[in-house]
């Protein structure tokens, strides 16, 4: 199995080689890592008391590449929250944004031999956000704040080591897959693995199985957008002309919808690896944040927890954030959840500009003061 990982393209991204051969990374299968590269990116300015980081968790397909970093820079993926001015606002903080590891933007690991590649956790890649965090001299995190796959990382953070940041703001996310999550999970990956050019995960760099990976990418864009949006942006209208690229309407439908769709799916195997995304789905399926034990009783000061859901999101809508909210109070952790129900375009609202979340975020970050009690602990490696 290989995982095709190019040098994320931008001037700003930055790399680290964490852990070593007498310190390596255990991942939670059990198996040591003794090297990861870990592509990054930094927004802002550490201050004296190194207590104003904020670490943004990124969702399942997405890199460190959170915001734009000048008016030259390419767009970011959250620019509608961090930047100067912004909810994460960079004039006053130190953002740090890294690639998951099982990610194809930059961050790499060396495997043992024999190994293929052993799975990947979410714990594990909250393990080498906190080893960069503290290579970078971050005592403590401000807050870590994550959306769908990066609230399940901030959730995981939560959960095993509440008192690195004063705030976690977790939004569209879920503490454990639905059978519906994990059905269209199946189906994408079913579509992967049939690919005649998937060759049972061993294909070349730049090649592999294009069209499973599309047709994968499709699939899972269906589960980000609400019905009504779909509806608002296409309802039955044509495709286009000119944007028909196989003579026949088996292969390509006459809808605009189809057209999107296909869009989405080209403009996504030009970026991702399929064996990474394989990777990194089946960590999300495999999540279960409340099934292991939690270290919340250690925290001599409760951390702040804000959770954030839409109504219209069909992935991971409120009942999903309901259940973290009644599994955190029954553990003494008071989690308020804000729905938002004017919002109707679905999962994918929490990366755009909805003024309820931004300023959810904003004020959740103004709440938060540095602890006059130091923490017990700092920023460690698990």
């Amino acid at each position: 199995m290989t995982i095709d990982c190019p040098a994320p393209v931008g001037p700003y991204v930055a790399h680290r080689h964490l852990f070593s051969a007498d310190h390596p990374l255990l991942l939670a299968s059990g198996v040591p890592l003794p090297r990861v590269r870990v592509a990054y990116e930094t927004y802002g300015e550490l201050n004296a008391a190194r207590d104003n980081a904020v670490f943004v968790c990124h969702a399942l397909t997405g890199d460190s590449h959170v915001a734009r970093h000048d008016r030259e820079d390419a767009p970011g993926w959250w620019d509608t929250l961090v930047g100067p001015g912004r909810p994460i606002d960079t004039d006053r903080l130190f953002v740090v944004c890294a690639n998951v590891l099982g990610g194809c933007a930059g961050t790499t690991a060396s495997w043992p031999a024999g190994t293929r590649h052993a799975p990947v956790d979410v714990a594990d890649m909250v393990a080498v956000h906190r080893e960069l965090l503290a290579s970078l001299g971050v005592h403590r995190l401000r807050a870590v704040v994550g959306g769908s796959f990066g609230g399940m990382q901030a959730l995981e953070w939560l959960l095993r080591h509440p008192t690195d940041a004063e705030g976690y703001f977790i939004v569209a996310a879920t503490s454990r897959q639905s059978a519906d999550n994990l059905a269209w999970n199946a189906i994408a990956r079913a579509a992967i693995r049939n690919d005649p050019e998937f060759h049972d995960s061993h294909y070349a760099p730049g090649g592999g199985p294009r069209c499973g990976l599309g047709t994968a990418r499709m699939i899972a864009h269906l589960t980000y957008l609400s019905e009504a949006s779909l509806h608002r942006k296409f309802a039955r209208e044509g495709r286009r002309p000119g944007t028909r690229r196989h003579p026949s309407p088996v292969v390509q439908g006459d809808f605009a919808v189809e057209s999107y769709l296909e869009h989405q799916a080209d403009k996504f195997v030009q970026r991702f690896d399929a064996n990474s995304y394989l990777l990194l789905m089946s960590a999300m399926d495999r999540f279960d944040a409340f099934a292991a034990p939690d270290a919340l009783a250690t925290a001599e000061v409760p951390p702040r927890v804000q959770l954030f859901s839409f109504a219209r999101d069909r992935l991971y809508g409120p009942d999903h954030s309901q259940r973290i909210r009644r599994l955190l109070a029954a553990r003494g952790l008071c989690a308020p959840h804000q729905r938002e129900e004017s919002c109707d375009i679905g999962h994918d609202a929490f990366l755009l500009d909805v003024p309820p979340l931004l300023d959810a975020v904003a004020g959740f970050l103004r709440a938060l003061e540095p602890s006059r009690t130091p923490p017990s602990r700092t920023l460690a490696p698990r």
